[in-house]
């Protein structure tokens, strides 16, 4: 017996920026999936745009794929979608696509608003591509510009994080608070704290040097992974 996925339905929690240009970017990275494809299904909007439009694949065109989720939101949107999902146990990406919340020149990015920047990252660095989403406010001339850097840690060390940020150059540190949802701090799906860490040179280095750091998880920073940008703008 299955569950009534009309009760399951799920929508995004605010109102979308920039919609047409990222639904544009879901429609066109929907048409890249092929029967049998294990696919990387990245966090935030713009890619929660992308599921819901290879979920229209699925049910309209009878497609079989399977989804590796980064995060328990877009696990929950494929279930409604009747997608099936599956681990990294299970099986290997063949691609995989991600949002951004900054892209440079070269490539690099700042991911992790959403806060699921580990599994995204361990996600993106077992694809052999991952297509990043992202409409022209996403793309910047430095890393930074328009966002700090989120960093996971564990929640015992996030004071001696806190002061290796700052002596790697930060100018700026502060704990994620939940806001209106819940009190305290974001916990993140490993259950771990994010501190969102502002640094004026976030240079190539930089990812490394945070990822050093004891108690520290992951960055958001993520430089050098194969991928390829992929814009409506």
């Amino acid at each position: 017996m299955k569950w009534n996925e009309e009760y399951f339905q799920i929508e995004w929690s605010q109102k979308i920026s920039n919609y047409e240009e990222k639904l544009a970017a879901a429609k066109k990275l929907a048409s890249f999936a092929k029967e049998g494809d294990v696919i990387g299904f990245g966090s935030g909007s713009t890619s929660f745009l992308a599921v819901q439009e290879i979920g229209k694949r699925v049910k309209d065109e009878d497609l079989h794929v399977t989804a590796i989720p980064t995060s328990n939101e877009i696990r929950l949107v494929c279930t409604s979608l009747g997608i099936p999902v599956a681990t990294l146990d299970d099986a290997r990406p063949d691609w995989g696509f991600d949002g951004a919340d900054e892209v440079t020149p070269e490539g690099w990015l700042n991911k992790g608003r959403g806060g699921a920047m580990f599994n995204e990252k361990l996600i993106m660095s077992n694809s052999p591509k991952t297509y990043i989403l992202v409409d022209k406010s996403k793309f910047v001339t430095k890393l930074c510009e328009n966002f700090p850097v989120p960093v996971e840690c564990v929640p015992a060390a996030y004071k001696s994080v806190t002061t290796r940020l700052y002596e790697l150059g930060a100018t700026d540190v502060h704990l994620r608070l939940a806001g209106k949802s819940k009190d305290g701090p974001v916990i993140t799906e490993n259950g771990n704290y994010i501190l969102d860490a502002v640094f004026a040179d976030a240079d190539s280095s930089l990812e490394s040097a945070i990822g050093q750091i004891v108690g520290v998880l992951e960055s958001g920073l993520f430089i050098g992974y194969p991928t390829e940008i992929l814009s409506c703008s």
